[in-house]
């Protein structure tokens, strides 16, 4: 029997075992992203492209609210949580990495001919003292009001911006991601609900029959948001606790980077400003 000398077979060993260690890299990793609904589709196409360039790697994509993101990614149930809005104060554990940003319009459906409203009619027709479409130029017919459920960061922000508490809202019907939202107003003419700009933006380019309105006299469109004026405007956020590595950090880096600038813009979202 032929014996390999002692370095020569030290050598094939560790080629092996990094050949190996290699394999088990690109065949075996399992990232998963969960959280906010409007950032999920923008992370599915990210997905896609990044697998593709990672030949076995797989990147599970979950929606559930901003919430969720948040709460998955501190209890070790995600590597990287999808959250639609800047971090709060008490978040101060994780870290937060933009790969774009949106604003969050007001929608009716598209033969609605009420052509804009003023805060002051928003927070009327949310709290339930306005309860008709007459009472704002449109046709003598209630208003179905659609409200985000706890939760979700497009709740919150709306909340926020009208300075108004979740139990003074009077919904009549209460949806959870943007998709939901778009359906339940293109499928009800009296209906009024808000969600992200660019979600709206997409569906309305598709034909579905709902329109976006005004804010405070500003036309919701990436176009406003991309200039800084669109009054309700967000980032939207990977968030991680403390430092990234392996895939995980792989594809937040692609996720930032200028090469998925036209994955962003065709979501109808506005790639930011600073890489």
């Amino acid at each position: 029997m032929k014996l390999v000398p002692r370095n020569l077979f030290f050598v094939v060993t560790l080629v092996a075992a990094l050949f190996a260690a290699g394999c088990s890299r690109q065949s075996g990793e399992h990232l998963v992203l969960t959280g906010s609904s409007t950032i999920a589709p923008l992370a599915t196409v990210l997905a896609e492209r990044f697998e593709a360039a990672h030949p076995g790697v797989k990147v599970d994509v979950q929606a559930g609210g901003s919430a969720r993101g948040v709460a998955d990614v501190r209890q070790g149930l995600a590597n990287i949580g999808m959250v639609s809005r800047a971090l709060k104060a008490d978040e101060g554990d994780l870290v937060a990495d933009t790969i774009a940003q949106d604003g969050i319009a007001m929608i009716v459906h598209r033969d609605n001919p009420v052509a804009a409203l003023t805060r002051e009619q928003i927070i009327a027709i949310y709290t339930g003292k306005l309860r008709d479409w007459k009472a704002v130029g449109g046709t003598d017919a209630p208003i179905t009001v659609v409200n985000k459920a706890e939760g979700r960061s497009t709740l919150e922000l709306f909340l926020s911006h009208l300075k108004l508490e979740a139990p003074a809202i009077r919904a009549d019907v209460v949806i959870g991601d943007n998709q939901q939202g778009i359906k339940t107003v293109a499928g009800n003419p009296q209906a009024i609900g808000y969600v992200s700009i660019g979600t709206a933006e997409y569906e309305a380019g598709r034909g579905t029959p709902v329109r976006l309105l005004p804010l405070d006299g500003v036309e919701p469109s990436t176009a406003t948001v991309a200039a800084g004026r669109f009054p309700l405007s967000r980032p939207l956020n990977l968030v991680h606790r403390g430092e990234l590595s392996g895939i995980a950090r792989d594809f937040v880096a692609f996720a930032r980077s200028p090469q998925v600038n036209d994955l962003v813009t065709g979501q109808y979202f506005v790639p930011p400003a600073v890489r």
